[in-house]
């Protein structure tokens, strides 16, 4: 799994920074979350195919979170894309795509299908769930959960020599979840496999201020992506306007025990990154400014 973070400031486009979005390049997939102006763009200067993403969760209606949807979908029509297009959102993103897809002469070669959803929603797309909370912003807003299905556990080839299991084919089908039989006596994976391993999660806060609904939706996740708007110093300006800082942005992933944390949504005011990345280091170490184009491996927890 590879984190792509197309866009990392909020408000409105820098010369450091376009607007948030952010990729997440699965097994055959990319499910992207927010589309800001310009994501069309950014994806062509990223590692990323954009014919390939199957999924966009859009965490609110603010302008820098959505407005990248036209011309993406555009530009993925004028390519030839033919497979559907799913976007998903808080209540009012149905209605929104579909005003978007009928401005002037826009024509999508493809089917493009919109879904509100509701907070606490769980959607299971078979490898993986996407759970959605309700944020605490100034309109309606959502925070996402990705999080991969438990894997199978270890195969233990002691056991299966020990239980007369030859060497090939039937190890693969007992790591497969599989069960086979050898010598009239039937094999289940439990008899060769160790406890199931975690997949990997990833959780993406939106625009929020510090909330326990996405303390808990991030509980234990390999990687968090945060809002961090600002600097304590303007702690006011960024809860009047529904925001967080670094220093609460690092306080929510800490509670969780998250592993990482990804600052996202900068404001345009900070041309560097150093003392808002210094801010929530000093609470979570594991604390880190995300960079438009930047990449991040998600590995394996054993």
């Amino acid at each position: 799994m590879k984190i792509v973070f197309l866009g990392t400031g909020g408000t409105y486009p820098s010369k450091a920074r376009n607007v948030v979005s952010i990729a997440v390049q699965m097994p055959g997939e990319v499910v992207m979350f927010d589309c800001g102006e310009g994501t069309q763009r950014q994806l062509m200067r990223s590692s990323v195919s954009f014919m390939k993403i199957s999924r966009i969760f859009i965490s609110h209606l603010h302008a820098d979170h959505f407005l990248g949807l036209p011309g993406l979908i555009q530009s993925m029509s004028l390519n030839g894309r033919e497979s559907p297009l799913r976007i998903y959102g808080p209540r009012g993103v149905a209605k929104t795509v579909s005003s978007l897809l009928n401005l002037g002469y826009f024509k999508s070669g493809f089917a493009v299908e919109a879904r509100d959803l509701k907070p606490g929603t769980r959607l299971d797309f078979g490898t993986y769930s996407v759970e959605c909370v309700e944020a605490t912003h100034s309109i309606p807003s959502l925070a996402f959960s990705l999080e991969e299905k438990a894997r199978p556990g270890r195969f233990d080839v002691r056991k299966a020599r020990r239980l007369g299991v030859p060497e090939g084919p039937l190890y693969r089908r007992l790591q497969g979840g599989k069960a086979v039989e050898v010598m009239g006596r039937k094999i289940t994976p439990e008899m060769v496999l160790g406890p199931s391993r975690p997949g990997r999660k990833v959780v993406y806060s939106g625009d929020t201020k510090p909330s326990n609904r996405i303390v808990a939706l991030a509980r234990n996740a390999d990687v968090l992506i945060h809002d961090s708007t600002l600097h304590s110093e303007h702690s006011a300006l960024a809860a009047r306007f529904g925001h967080s800082t670094a220093a609460e942005a690092a306080a929510v992933a800490k509670r969780a025990g998250a592993k990482m944390l990804f600052l996202v949504h900068l404001s345009p005011r900070y041309v560097g990154h150093a003392v808002v990345e210094r801010e929530a280091r000093g609470i979570f170490p594991e604390a880190k400014v995300a960079h438009d184009l930047s990449e991040h491996f998600v590995r394996f927890r054993d």
